[in-house]
């Protein structure tokens, strides 16, 4: 698969949602890593990954509204 193909896939309602449930799966495992070490690096990065995460599920809820557009 190449990273045009992957563009496409993530610009879906499933694209958006798998990479959110992947980007929330690793934001767990560095608030796990920064529980371990208490290194502060490891917190930025899994807030990264939380915010990335949670933007991805809320297109994924939005998606098919967005296509749509607005109602009349």
């Amino acid at each position: 698969m190449n990273l045009q193909k992957l563009d496409e896939f993530h610009k879906t309602r499933w694209g958006y949602l798998a990479f959110g449930l992947v980007e929330l799966a690793m934001c767990f495992g560095f608030i796990d890593w920064a529980l371990d070490t208490g290194a502060l690096w490891w917190w930025a990065a899994a807030f990264v990954l939380l915010l990335g995460g949670l933007h991805n599920l809320f297109l994924a809820a939005w998606h098919q509204r967005v296509q749509k557009g607005p109602r009349k």
